[in-house]
């Protein structure tokens, strides 16, 4: 005979939640004297943790399943019901999470580099989840209350399919033993099969003898065989080491003294060290390594500098993006399909870091991106705060002086890419240093994506946008800034906009140019971001590179080294803001003393620009007592900046850059020729279309 069906199903989910709640609210209070109890009785009230939030999801699962149509009678207010259940069950979740996360915590001794499990071991319950569900499908069954279709056991099959098709091999680097209940210990070398990847950073994997568990994903990198045989072969048998034996028996070899194993370990290295930071609890769950800052130390392909040389066509015989006005007797311009100016405003409700690391500098990096690659150089700007705000950031601070370029929060975009997806990539970041190691490192607090074309590829509007920030890399999704302020708000209204006002933010505005500003930009690269205090810097030195490469080459096959020592050397002062600054300020000055008529010569404002660098920028660059610029170290910038402003003083009575290089009190770098030559062909950009 078949079990009789509840008369209300929401009703008996209702009486179920209460009974969880008695439970947890038992289970909350037995947990306020886990400090004099002893590691037994604290595991026994963690495991009992993990059951009823298994329960409290089975509970879940079966709200959400339910439909007014499903009641075998009218329910009143069905909906209002239905959404205070949930807010209950989410209430009671969040409460067990605590307590589960503050025991384990206490019960862990020595802390290890594991990424940050999220919310309470989700990826383990997950997996218990999946096994309770069919035991729960299989006593409905039986129990008459609910019958499974064929189509539903299609699916099943489906989703298994599918699961088995995105499995990888993985190789461990290094050895983890399982710290809890589910974890999966394994050995360096070891290959393992990754059945679901979790996006919390414990993966489920299964080893050669088919044990199944949670593995941290930064003990673990792709295994590529054609790889692992090519570097078995390369190196001699004292520079490899014989691994485990895989799933299929072939026998692994790991090469551990290649500049690809040493690449990895870096990168490794500093993941690990996030982890650290992210299970000590110094950081939130949802910083990472800061994406684009590891792009910025790969080389110069993402720095200012590689988009500010010309780029040549296809065939390599002339420039793609430099051409010469033969009737205004100066480079032409070149309108694209991206030219606009961008103010940054704030950034709001930044989470803060722990006190067992010290911030060294707060900013904003920015590139053009299209979802998958980025296609610009990566603009940095600094950020200034107040102690009594510390959650807000701002740019453009009123200061005394010509504003640094770092802190300059205007800045103009320009790029010609076709892509439909074409935006602009926002991370926040800090530079930090730990307290107790000494350890330097990079962060990003949180990432935007703004896209500048809406489906039909019409541009987005200029106006003020207030983002939203998304935690972990640009390529995860899903993933909160800080877990503890969700966005996922039940409730009234009013409760959720308090609660998306709690929720990282930055403000930003898009500005449309004018006629004025639309000529400017049209006369720089086709791709470039930057500050606009700086533009007509670069103009400078655009019109230049087409006064030297158009008109004044003897020859357009002639290839020889070109003695300028602008050309040289200007490309190095956009990854040195100071001394772009000293230029600005150089220049400034300059131009103070010009007559009306001198600012509307454009040969005589060149021929000025280049009096004025020579007598500022060559002597420094190469100055001896200018200590090599590093970033976000307070001691360095400052001296680099007395350095700077005590030559601006000295040489505004002198005369000139020739009695700085002659004096006897100043000391210069060996000279070297590539101060003085432009080798283009060196530095240009080859189009690779």
């Amino acid at each position: 005979m078949l079990a009789r069906r509840p008369r209300n199903r929401l009703q008996a989910l209702q009486r179920r939640t209460r009974e969880l709640k008695l439970q947890v609210d038992s289970l909350l209070s037995e947990s306020q004297l886990k400090g004099a109890l002893g590691a037994s009785k604290r595991q026994d009230i963690y495991q009992r943790c993990i059951q009823l939030k298994q329960a409290i999801d089975e509970n879940k699962n079966a709200l959400q399943k339910l439909n007014k149509a499903d009641e075998p009678a009218p329910v009143g207010n069905y909906n209002q019901k239905k959404e205070e259940e949930q807010s209950l069950l989410d209430k009671l979740t969040h409460q067990l999470q605590e307590l589960a996360v503050s025991i384990r915590r206490e019960n862990i001794t020595e802390i290890g580099v594991l990424p940050e499990r999220e919310e309470d071991d989700d990826s383990a319950e997950d997996e218990e989840a999946e096994e309770e569900d069919d035991d729960e499908e299989e006593s409905k069954e039986s129990s008459g209350e609910e019958e499974a279709t064929e189509e539903e056991e299609e699916e099943k099959q489906e989703h298994g399919s599918q699961q088995q098709a995105t499995r990888k091999e993985y190789i461990a680097v290094g050895d983890f033993t399982a710290q809890e209940a589910g974890d999966l210990t394994f050995k360096k070398g070891e290959i393992l099969l990754i059945i679901e990847e979790k996006p919390d950073g414990w993966w489920i994997a299964k080893n050669v003898k088919g044990n199944k568990g949670l593995i941290p994903r930064t003990y673990v990198e792709l295994y590529n065989k054609e790889e692992a045989q090519d570097s078995s072969e390369e190196e001699s048998e004292e520079d490899v080491e014989v691994g485990e034996q895989t799933a299929e028996g072939a026998e692994v070899k790991q090469r551990t003294d290649s500049p690809w194993s040493v690449i990895r370990k870096a990168i490794s290295e500093q993941v690990n060290s996030v982890d650290v930071l992210t299970t000590m609890g110094a950081i939130p769950a949802g910083f990472r390594s800061s994406t684009l800052f590891q792009l910025l130390e790969e080389g110069n392909q993402f720095q200012a500098s590689y988009f500010l040389q010309p780029e040549l066509t296809p065939s390599q015989l002339a420039f793609r993006d430099l051409m010469w006005d033969a009737k205004a007797g100066t480079i032409k311009s070149r309108p694209s399909r991206v030219s606009l100016i961008l103010t940054l405003w704030s950034c709001k409700m930044i989470p803060l870091p722990g006190t067992s690391i010290q911030v060294l500098s707060r900013h904003v990096r920015l590139c053009l991106f299209d979802g998958n690659k980025v296609l610009s150089n990566i603009h940095t700007v600094r950020a200034t705060w107040q102690p009594k705000k510390p959650k807000t950031w701002t740019f453009s601070p009123q200061v005394t002086g010509i504003l640094p370029c770092l802190l300059d929060g205007d800045c103009f975009i320009r790029s010609n890419s076709s892509s439909p997806d074409l935006g602009i990539l926002f991370e926040l970041g800090i530079s930090y240093i730990r307290n107790s190691t000494g350890e330097r490192g990079e962060l990003s607090c949180g990432w935007v994506f703004l896209k500048l074309f809406d489906a039909s590829g019409i541009p987005i509007p200029a106006k003020t946008y207030e983002l939203f920030l998304n935690g972990g890399t640009p390529y995860e999704k899903g993933v909160e800034v800080d877990p503890s302020v969700s966005r996922r708000a039940h409730g009234n209204v009013f409760h959720q906009m308090m609660t998306m006002r709690r929720q990282p933010q930055l403000l930003v505005k898009l500005r449309s140019s004018n006629r004025r500003s639309r000529n400017l930009l049209s006369l720089l690269p086709e791709t470039l971001i930057g500050s606009m205090c700086s533009i007509h810097l670069l103009i400078f030195h655009r019109q230049i590179l087409g006064d030297v490469l158009l008109k004044d080459r003897m020859s357009m096959q002639s290839a020889d080294l070109i003695s300028n020592p602008v050309l040289a050397t200007f490309p190095k002062l956009l990854e040195q803001p100071d001394m772009m600054d000293a230029l600005r300020s150089s220049w400034a000055e300059k131009e103070s003393t010009l007559k009306r008529s001198e600012k509307r010569d454009r040969e005589f404002l060149k021929a000025m620009f280049l009096l004025v660098y020579h007598d500022c920028v060559v002597p420094l660059l190469h100055s001896t007592a200018l200590p090599p610029y590093r970033w976000a170290e307070e001691e360095t910038e400052a001296a680099r900046w007395k350095v700077i402003t005590d030559f601006l003083k000295q040489n505004q009575g002198g005369e000139g850059g020739l009695q700085a290089l002659l004096s006897p009190h100043g000391v210069h770098e060996p000279f070297d020729i590539s101060e003085q030559t432009y080798d283009f062909l060196g530095e240009i950009r080859k189009n690779t279309a």
